[in-house]
């Protein structure tokens, strides 16, 4: 097995060949790790505490558990996870080969928390959410994001949802969201379906300040703008475009939080204009053949 090595302090900090690129390692510890040849990359070893923590953030969050303090395993001790957002956003990390290692997210409301896609399932893990407070909800923002939504809906009492469109992938899912018209699923919370990545690809959308936009929308370092997953659609680029296009005035938000890609917090009006010039890009865009190393993160 491969690795990628730099040893200048004391911890020889490691990533092996088993990365699959999906990029969270490198958004929790952006100068510590960088893509190379389709993977994560160490750059350097971490030069003080601030940066060990955010390597043991990554390797607590990689899905294949590439990310190594050394020779022995992750102290559990050094787990950050949940891990504070913004007031009422905890980031889940644990991210699971199942759901190909995206996001995932709790947010807080008033009458408890929700979840937006899932970690991996541990019963560890569930204890730890279920601690916090009372879970309401699993929110699948698509089929590709489902596969521990029925293990954490039924290990804290929560209902779990998807769209019409993705239910295959979820077909005992308590809440089924139809059409395309965004829907308010709870005060304050919205649902906008938005199909194109997947055909029942979801928006959640939490007091138009958090924007829980699993594959659909995403933050690139390498554009610095908000951008759709043009190189990874699965359903239709034209449908992608005709989603962005209904959302223009209607879908409000500060906070871009995605499943894949990196987050970002921005005034709504900055929002709502560099949405305005996406839509104008996407309708541009044609069907081309799925293509993992074309994504522009």
């Amino acid at each position: 097995m491969a690795t990628t090595t730099r040893s200048d302090g004391p911890e020889t900090w490691s990533i092996d060949d088993r990365c699959t690129n999906c990029d969270v390692a490198r958004q929790l510890a952006p100068g510590l790790v960088r893509e190379q040849d389709g993977r994560s990359e160490l750059v350097r070893q971490p030069r003080d505490e601030a940066e060990r923590r955010q390597l043991r953030a990554a390797a607590h969050a990689c899905p294949t558990r590439s990310i190594r303090p050394g020779a022995g395993p992750l102290d559990p001790a050094t787990d950050p996870f949940p891990l504070a957002l913004a007031e009422d956003v905890l980031l889940l990390g644990h991210n699971s080969r199942l759901t190909a290692g995206a996001n995932s997210y709790l947010c807080r409301r008033p009458t408890g928390w929700v979840m937006i896609d899932t970690p991996r399932y541990s019963e560890a893990l569930a204890a730890r959410y279920a601690a916090l407070g009372p879970v309401t909800d699993v929110l699948l923002t698509h089929r590709d994001h489902a596969r521990h939504g029925r293990e954490y809906a039924d290990r804290l009492g929560a209902r779990l949802w998807i769209h019409e469109g993705d239910l295959a992938a979820a077909p005992d899912a308590d809440r089924v969201l139809r059409g395309t018209e965004p829907v308010e699923i709870a005060p304050g919370l919205v649902a906008h379906p938005f199909p194109g990545h997947t055909l029942g690809s979801v928006l959640y959308v939490a007091e138009e300040r958090y924007c829980f936009s699993g594959d659909s929308l995403y933050w690139s370092r390498t554009t610095g703008d908000v951008e759709v997953q043009e190189a990874v659609t699965w359903y239709s680029i034209e449908e992608q475009a005709a989603s962005l296009e209904r959302s223009l005035g209607v879908l409000r938000f500060e906070w871009l939080l995605p499943g894949h890609g990196d987050r970002r917090r921005m005034p709504a009006e900055e929002a709502d204009r560099r949405l305005r010039a996406l839509a104008v890009r996407c309708a541009q865009l044609r069907p081309a053949p799925v293509d993992f190393g074309a994504v522009r993160w």
